[in-house]
């Protein structure tokens, strides 16, 4: 018996193989794969696809930044005047209006001292009134030669320099006053106040650098944003359209929750040349507290709008050779179209160049799509506008692009 070389022993099981499958065809009812025999192959289907119309209508225009919130005012609150600190009347992050007490500095010293310099103004006043007795009975005697005039100008001089430490006394009071005031410590403006840096029982200095705590204004309250110079353009041709101040939204980092609404209220006078940048300030109220000191919150600046055709930036393609859509043609095929974007907001985008209103864009079902392959719109989906198409390709545009 003639042994099979070593490499007929594949091709023996291959054809053993395809016998069995045309016999198993062949019971199937002829040989043709089902569906094959009327010509209705699964790559050529109508890929099914959701479309958006492009619209003309208004956008917003707004400007996006990175800011930080900065109160308008925060101070130190120092004692003016050195001794034992003997009570603290406030709360840490208490807050607290402009006048309220804050903290006593021990005043048994400044007493003292205002007690002796009105003891001193009182013995000095003692002095000018006896002086300007005798002066006046000097006058008298001159008028009979009985003194000299020497003797009467003296005693006016004596007067004077009296006349001159009441005055003197009279400072010393009120500076003796003023220390005793300085005891007790008001807070200076209205705000929240921080940790307290010293406790009861400590000796504090007018040259402390701590101070015994902070106190920063929280309403109204700003945020300083950066914006690049060529955007500066822009925020002058707006701030010169409208009358009110330009709206501004503050957001939170992640940017899914607005924080505060305010009013853009002024610029900086120079542009940073290390970062081609703009520093603007935003003034909001801060009613609810929403907006902390030197918080990171993401800015809106509102521009206005304008007249533009829009279509949702999910049916928005990028490739190697810039941005295009799929539009869905009269005949049932999709095209490449290459567009020229403008400004977005809120899931929508301006179409420059290269659409025209009432075109339909597909929004779903990018990924199985070329140009010039046959599509099937979903009904009820064709006339789709953006905003509406907003919502519904917020969670199918992920995987058609």
């Amino acid at each position: 018996m003639t042994r099979l070389p070593r490499f007929a022993k594949p091709l023996v099981l291959l054809a053993l193989c395809l016998a069995l499958l045309f016999a198993w065809r062949a019971c199937r009812g002829g040989g043709e794969v089902e569906g094959e025999a009327d010509g209705d192959n699964p790559w050529d289907r109508p890929t099914p696809v959701r479309v958006a119309t492009a619209e003309r209508g208004p956008l917003e225009i707004e400007l996006k930044a990175l800011g930080t919130v900065t109160p308008l005012r925060t101070v130190t609150v120092r004692s003016r005047v050195e001794g034992e600190l003997q009570r603290v009347a406030f709360d840490e992050g208490q807050h607290v209006r402009a006048g309220q007490l804050l903290a006593e500095i021990d005043p048994a010293p400044f007493k003292v001292q205002l007690a002796q310099a009105a003891g001193q103004q009182k013995q000095n006043l003692a002095e000018l009134e006896n002086t300007r007795a005798q002066l006046q009975r000097y006058r008298d005697l001159a008028g009979g030669n009985y003194v000299s005039a020497q003797d009467v100008a003296d005693l006016q001089s004596r007067v004077h320099q009296f006349e001159g430490r009441r005055e003197s006394d009279q400072a010393a009071v009120d500076e003796a006053k003023l220390q005793l005031d300085y005891t007790r410590i008001a807070a200076p403006i209205e705000g929240r106040v921080g940790l307290r840096s010293v406790d009861v029982g400590n000796l504090v200095r007018s040259g402390d650098e701590t101070g015994i705590a902070t106190i920063t204004q929280t309403r109204p309250i700003s945020v300083v944003f950066a914006v690049p110079e060529t955007a500066l353009a822009s925020v002058h041709q707006a701030m010169r359209r409208g009358d009110a101040p330009l709206a501004v939204q503050a957001w939170d980092r992640d940017e899914r929750q607005p924080l505060a609404d305010g009013a853009l209220s002024s610029l900086d006078n120079q542009i940073d040349t290390r970062t081609g940048t703009l520093r603007l300030r935003a003034l909001f109220d801060n009613d609810d507290e929403s907006l902390f000191p030197n918080q990171s919150v993401n800015i809106r600046l509102r521009l206005g709008s304008d007249d533009a055709i829009l279509i949702p930036d999910a049916s928005v393609q990028f490739g190697n050779k810039g941005t295009y859509v799929y539009v869905v043609n009269d005949d049932g095929t999709a095209a490449v179209r290459p567009v020229k974007l403008g400004a977005g907001h809120e899931g929508q985008v301006a179409v420059v160049d290269g659409l025209q209103a009432g075109e339909h864009v597909v929004l779903e079902g990018l990924d199985r799509l070329h140009d010039g392959g046959k599509v099937e719109v979903v009904a009820g989906d064709e006339g789709a506008t953006p905003a509406a198409a907003r919502q519904q390709g917020a969670s199918g545009a992920a995987p058609g692009r």
